[in-house]
């Protein structure tokens, strides 16, 4: 369900390695389309990024954080929709 892309960058000072990583969600978006938070960020609910605030893929290809967009269905009263395209949610697979 995760899909992440990382960017690995190998630095070299005075014969010692040092490596620094970087790593990024593999989204269309760069931002959450419920809290505008930047997906490399976390939602307001969390303090860190990561693990704990993964972005989560609906069946019409939209991501979203996943304490934002189960916040989003659990606010429905009716079949909870994309709030992007309105499509009926469902959990990509």
């Amino acid at each position: 369900m995760c899909s992440c892309r990382a960017i690995i960058v190998i630095l070299c000072v005075n014969d010692r390695w040092h490596a620094v990583a970087s790593w990024t969600w593999d989204a269309q978006d760069e931002t959450c389309g419920i809290c505008r938070m930047a997906f490399d960020g976390c939602c307001p609910d969390c303090k860190l990024p990561g693990v704990s605030c993964p972005l989560i893929w609906g069946a019409c290809n939209h991501a979203f954080h996943l304490h934002c967009i189960l916040k989003w269905v659990n606010s429905q009263t009716s079949q909870a929709h994309c709030p992007m395209c309105r499509r009926e949610w469902r959990f990509k697979e």
